[in-house]
């Protein structure tokens, strides 16, 4: 039996109005605001792998045109996160196995490199910034959120990337990475036992305090290499979601 993971944050569509009247039209258009909505809600699996989806549905729950809608399907099926089928319809794309193992073997070659540099010389202000992430990480075990735990995970990769000045490097690495962060958060949702994956986290940051450069990148190895073994279960959990 398929079971349905445990979000935290509420699933659905939100009217973009209320978003635009905030923001400078000139400078964020409607197509954009629908287009990273979307992609949001993809990524953070309130649209699960699968399901079906049409301009006409989303241009009315979103209260704009079918104009953006269109073109932001057309970018979202190029980032392979939907699927267009002439005659059947649009569908949130499965999520693949081999472009998860390939944005994963990539993650970990270049992240064990720059927690090495990470171990030689790394910014105090970055290292005050990990260790308020951990805090933050630390909260959301008694306070359980999973996009929020998500986002604190990509900050703290993304925070050694940019204390060893290879901040491009890490905006390469996301155009890869739709599939296995769907796979990621499907992991945080359905599990929310993180205690391993933070204290994963918070031994890294003593390896980079103690310049220990080997336990650091064996670390990081051991931690990228749980999406190996989390793949097999989510498989069996959530055969649908998978191609």
């Amino acid at each position: 039996m398929e079971h349905t993971p445990r979000l935290s944050s509420k699933a659905g569509l939100s009217p973009l109005s209320g978003h635009l009247s905030a923001l400078n039209k000139q400078s964020y258009s409607t197509r954009d605001l629908v287009y990273d909505t979307l992609k949001q809600q993809i990524l953070s699996l309130q649209l699960p792998p699968g399901t079906a989806i049409s301009e006409k549905e989303i241009a009315l729950d979103f209260q704009v045109s079918r104009t953006p809608v269109r073109e932001s399907f057309v970018r979202l099926a190029q980032e392979g996160l939907l699927e267009v089928y002439p005659q059947r319809g649009t569908y949130v794309s499965l999520i693949q196995l081999d472009l998860v193992e390939e944005a994963r073997f990539m993650r970990e070659q270049l992240e064990r490199a720059v927690i090495r540099l990470a171990c030689a010389q790394f910014p105090e202000e970055q290292m005050l910034a990990l260790e308020q992430n951990l805090a933050e990480q630390q909260q959301c075990l008694s306070e359980p959120d999973d996009e929020h735990m998500f986002q604190l995970d990509e900050e703290f990769h993304s925070s050694l990337f940019a204390g060893c000045n290879k901040s491009n490097t890490w905006t390469v690495i996301q155009q890869m990475n739709v599939h296995l962060n769907r796979s990621r958060m499907l992991r945080l949702s359905s599990d929310h036992h993180w205690d391993h994956l933070i204290e994963q986290h918070r031994s890294m940051v003593q390896a980079i305090q103690q310049h220990d450069a080997e336990k650091a990148e064996r670390l990081m190895q051991e931690h990228l290499y749980l999406t190996v073994t989390d793949l097999a279960v989510l498989r069996s959990t959530y055969p649908s979601y998978f191609q």
